[in-house]
């Protein structure tokens, strides 16, 4: 039995709903530019690093092959495992950077506008509610140096 309450938004309470923001075209963007990137990088690397453990599995005598001196070709497989790892990482960080960076960047400024846009409509709104419509005066009275509405006793 589940007696978690049904939210009927994404979010925190309170706050903003943010289903239509994952369902935008700008963040559907964002998201295919992501995963254009990592998913195909992700399965070369399991292809890459599964061919090594099978190589080493099954064949050897391959693998024994000296290279230079006593390296041989497991010991070269296995530096170029943490190679393509910096490397990919690398490449990455540097796509990230030029493509996705940006558009994120633009998103998270639209929203944050939105919100402020939001947050100053709902204070209008209060201020309205409560009859206090516009900017408040300052209470000094500046030629007294003294709070307005205060009568001096002397």
């Amino acid at each position: 039995m589940d007696t978690a309450p049904q939210h009927a938004h994404s979010g925190p309470p309170g706050g903003r709903d943010y289903t239509d923001v994952q369902h935008s075209a700008e963040f559907s963007e964002l998201r295919r530019g992501y995963r254009s990137f990592v998913f195909p990088l992700t399965v070369a690397f399991i292809v890459w690093y599964l061919l090594y453990v099978l190589l080493s599995n099954y064949a050897g005598g391959f693998m024994g092959t000296k290279v230079v001196g006593n390296v041989n070709v497991a010991f070269v497989f296995g530096l170029a495992q943490f190679l393509t790892t910096f490397l990919i990482a690398w490449w990455y960080s540097r796509f990230a950077a030029a493509k996705l960076d940006p558009k994120a960047e633009a998103l998270k400024t639209r929203l944050e506008a939105e919100n402020l846009q939001q947050a100053a409509n709902a204070a209008g709104a209060a201020r309205a509610e409560s009859g206090t419509i516009g900017h408040q005066a300052d209470p000094r009275d500046e030629d007294k140096g003294e709070l307005a509405g205060q009568e001096d006793d002397a």
